[in-house]
């Protein structure tokens, strides 16, 4: 079976002078290798053969038989790495908490594995009878939710 810490190892090397970001890298019992990377400005397929011939240059196909496929972090996805939470800032997520609820608003922050999500939501202010929409932040960390993902809109 092939490790996939030498596919990290050279995926990495070959990310090393671009602007990608290496998403995941998983190695299915029958040798299938799956590469997602991303970017700022999204993933050009050019890119994803030019990685694909790069892990093929290196990996035997003599010692192991290998399925390979290199692409981008699917759009609709969750997120798996924190450069993809910096990609989003000012972006429109849905984050599923652990509780299973779901807030969806704009990506307002990300300090190290914490983030803000800035939701419009209606909020009883003091003194008014009527609910008031109004902005308000969830603070979430990374490591304590479901999932986030980028919210497609067709508007």
């Amino acid at each position: 079976m092939i490790d996939k810490n030498v596919v990290k190892n050279l995926v990495e090397e070959w990310l090393a002078d671009k602007d990608y970001f290496l998403v995941d890298v998983t190695v299915s019992p029958d040798d299938k290798i799956t590469v997602e990377i991303d970017h700022a400005d999204g993933v050009w397929i050019d890119d994803c053969a030019k990685l694909s011939q790069f892990i093929e240059d290196h990996l035997s196909r003599d010692e192991e038989d290998y399925e390979l496929e290199v692409g981008s972090a699917g759009l609709g996805q969750p997120f798996k790495v924190e450069q993809q939470y910096i990609n989003c800032i000012g972006e429109d997520v849905e984050v599923m908490d652990a509780d299973g609820k779901k807030v969806a608003g704009k990506l307002k922050s990300v300090d190290g594995r914490d983030f803000v999500v800035s939701v419009n939501e209606k909020v009883q202010v003091e003194g008014k009878k009527r609910s008031v929409k109004m902005d308000v932040d969830h603070a979430f960390n990374m490591d304590n939710v479901k999932y986030t993902k980028y919210l497609i809109s067709f508007k």
